[in-house]
């Protein structure tokens, strides 16, 4: 067969199907069926999404747009200028919505006595108490900055809030800016009887801002904020040290040219911002207007303080159970049997904890050896990585410096570690370390024996609860040699080693990944009964992209869940037809990689902190993982079928490159919900049999007494 794959109508732009991710997650605070804090929360995800992906993916085109650099990307032909024209159109649509949403959500509140108000609408009473506030709280944290010909624009910080302020007096005109200083809160609470009032501090700020320029009229006022470029390069060649290279990138990052400018103009629909747009050299479609408060992120600090006063407008509390395939067992007694397996938040991340709490303590283990990407702020992980070096175990810790956005923490982590007597390193050279895989090496009965944690997420207790991951914990032989070369790989210098069960990136997992697909389509030729199964964050490698459109044009079905980004367009008659996507967006963020290929019955199913991306199988050191056992690969399975059928959160990408929830024939089906009602059913089951068991020994005790 000719296979057609280089037309550009096949294909979604990366950056613009980002942005319908986002509308999704838009599309949650529309949603009537989700309580009204969790709406509130879904914008301030939107907005925090945002802020990362301008400050690295936008920033990155404008780079390549200052460069003169006009090549189209390879799939949808589109060049850098033609993809910020793109994106800033939908974008604004995007944030249309949004604030549109921000203000009815808001005003659904005061159905509840509780309102977001500026210091003028507030009772007398209150303005004289606020006014106080501001002398008293406000007022000495702030330093007005003049702009004249002494005093030059400053350098503002990234995605801090400003106030611009035109004023006057006999002299003439002058520009000053107040930043908000980050010690200060960004909202204060007053109460009235049962009502409760909130005031946002720019405009409490706004308000009284003749008091820090006397003598001087004020003509005008208005927020802005600015968003700065954080997609720098980190200078490993010729680093003496990553760790000190890593801290020099934090402070240039913080000084990053800027990308875009927002400004609030509820108060005032005829603000331009030229000034500020001259000074900061942008453009007018670096320029965002919002009709509503800037940086919606503050919401999230508003659900939390309001969800103890309306517990009936967030979701309904879950507690993650048991794991089903652990129960109450000691895990490495178990793991001496079979596979453990794990599926969070649904399950808990607990065991995940003892596993290295005990081997932190247990003097039968010989060393433990760790991936660490990211970790929670207060990490049991990191405490029972010390424990164990204190313990006089051997402790090896990876610690990704280079994670986006949490290089500070790792770095703190790093040397946290080292203090403790841990050997750390730091990554490896121009790679990302990506992969989630613990080693602890320990004694029984006389013998060494492996025990392996791999798993689809971080080390994070405290995202296990939000994300949806899977992993295993195995003593499988295979795999426990495998982990001792993949940690000597990544600590010592030895050429990449030949692993017998696992596929390790940079490449062997686009390979794979291209294999796979061969061999399915080489059994549908002979058995018409091809399969692929495939559920990650993100699809984007033009490679595999092109092996499933030509599984799809051999009559292999192909299902994908993909949260976020989508480049290939599915249902295109004689090209893809054979291929649906679907996205979840819902209370738990999706974030578990499956793969799986029927073939003819000898089904391969794997795990991965990997997608289908080439950052991640050319750019990375990824794992992917093989699920050996029979009736893990059925729990699974199952797993995949629910997201298969979920027609309440599920949304279906058309031929168009559109997404539109699903309908089907099912009755009205959230996987998210089924998997949280069948872990509670299980968690059940599980107490009744510890209370039968209990209540037999009470009965043993008592036949014995007789």
């Amino acid at each position: 067969m000719a296979y057609r794959l280089n037309d550009q109508k096949y294909y979604n732009n990366r950056e613009l199907s980002w942005l319908m991710f986002n509308y999704r997650v838009v599309q949650e605070a529309i949603d009537p069926n989700n309580p009204l804090l969790e709406r509130l929360k879904f914008l301030a995800i939107t907005s925090s999404n945002l802020d990362e992906f301008i400050m690295v993916r936008v920033a990155g085109l404008k780079d390549q747009v200052k460069m003169n650099y006009h090549e189209p990307d390879t799939k949808t032909q589109l060049t850098p200028r033609q993809q910020l024209e793109g994106i800033g159109k939908l974008n604004r649509e995007n944030s249309r919505v949004q604030y549109e949403y921000y203000h009815k959500l808001m005003g659904e509140l005061e159905r509840y006595n509780i309102y977001f108000k500026h210091p003028h609408e507030l009772p007398q009473s209150m303005q004289e108490k606020l006014e106080d506030l501001f002398d008293t709280e406000i007022y000495p944290s702030l330093t007005p900055l003049g702009i004249d010909a002494y005093r030059p624009f400053p350098k503002l910080k990234n995605k801090k809030i400003n106030i611009f302020v035109d004023l006057s007096n006999d002299l003439g005109d002058q520009t000053a800016i107040v930043q908000l200083p980050t010690v200060i809160k960004r909202f204060y609470e007053m109460k009235d009887g049962v009502n409760t009032y909130y005031i946002l501090t720019e405009d409490i700020i706004e308000t009284h801002i003749e008091k820090l320029f006397t003598g001087y009229r004020i003509d005008r006022t208005f927020p802005f904020r600015i968003t700065r470029n954080a997609d720098l390069t980190i200078h490993e060649e010729g680093a003496a040290d990553l760790l000190i290279e890593i801290e020099r990138f934090l402070k240039e990052r913080t000084r990053g040219a800027a990308v875009r400018l927002e400004i609030d103009i509820s108060k005032n629909h005829t603000i331009n911002g030229s000034f500020l747009k001259h000074e900061l050299d942008l453009h007018e479609e670096d320029i965002y207007k919002y009709d509503g408060p800037l940086d919606l992120t503050f919401l999230f600090e508003l659900c939390s303080k309001l969800k103890e006063q309306l517990p009936h407008l967030v979701y309904q509390p879950f507690v993650p159970q048991e794991p089903k395939f652990l129960g109450s067992e000691n895990i490495y007694d178990k793991a001496l049997e079979e596979d453990i397996f794990f599926h969070h938040p649904f399950e808990s991340f607990e065991p995940i904890v003892d596993f290295m709490k005990e081997a932190a303590e247990d003097p039968d283990v010989l060393a433990i050896k760790q991936t660490l990407y990211r970790v929670s702020s207060d990490s049991p992980i990191i405490e029972a990585l010390k424990l164990a070096a204190e313990n006089n175990k051997q402790v090896t810790v990876l610690v990704e410096l280079k994670a986006r956005f949490d290089e500070e923490n790792n770095v703190q982590w790093a040397k946290e570690l080292e203090d403790a007597g841990c050997h750390v390193i730091y990554g490896m050279h121009y790679l990302k370390t990506h992969s989630k895989i613990t080693l602890v090496v320990k004694r029984v009965k006389g013998k060494i024996v492996r025990y392996v944690h791999l798993g689809t997420g971080n080390y994070n207790d405290s995202t296990a609860k939000q994300y949806t991951d899977m992993g295993i914990i195995t003593t499988n032989p295979e795999i426990g040699i495998d982990a001792i070369n993949f940690f000597n790989y990544l600590s010592g210098y030895s050429l990449k080693p030949e692993y017998n069960a696992l596929h390790v990136a940079p490449f062997e997992i686009r390979d794979l990944f291209g294999e796979s697909i061969d061999t399915e389509i080489g059994h549908h030729k002979e058995h018409g009964n091809g399969y692929i199964f495939a559920k990650m964050n993100s699809l984007t490698d033009k490679k595999v992209i092109n092996k499933l459109l030509q599984a799809s044009q051999e009559g292999v079905k192909v299902d994908l869940v993909i949260r976020g980004i989508c480049c290939l367009k599915p249902g295109i008659e004689g090209v893809s037809d054979n291929i649906r996507v679907i996205s979840i967006v819902g209370r738990f963020l999706e974030h578990s990689r499956i793969y799986y290929f029927y073939h003819n019955g000898e089904e391969k199913m794997y795990l991965s902190s990997a997608d289908m991306m080439t950052r991640n199988m050319i750019k990375r050191v990824e794992i992917l993982f093989p699920i050996n056992d029979p009736q893990i690969v059925k729990e699974i399975k199952s797993i995949n079928r629910l997201y298969l059928m979920d027609n309440i959160k599920a949304r279906e990408q058309k031929s168009d490159g559109t997404y539109e929830y699903v309908e089907n024939s099912y009755e009205a089906i959230s996987a998210q919900d089924e998997l949280m009602r069948r872990a509670e059913s299980y968690g059940r089951e599980q107490q009744v049999q510890k209370e039968n068991q209990l209540l037999l020994k009470v009965k043993n005790r008592f036949k014995k007494r007789k």
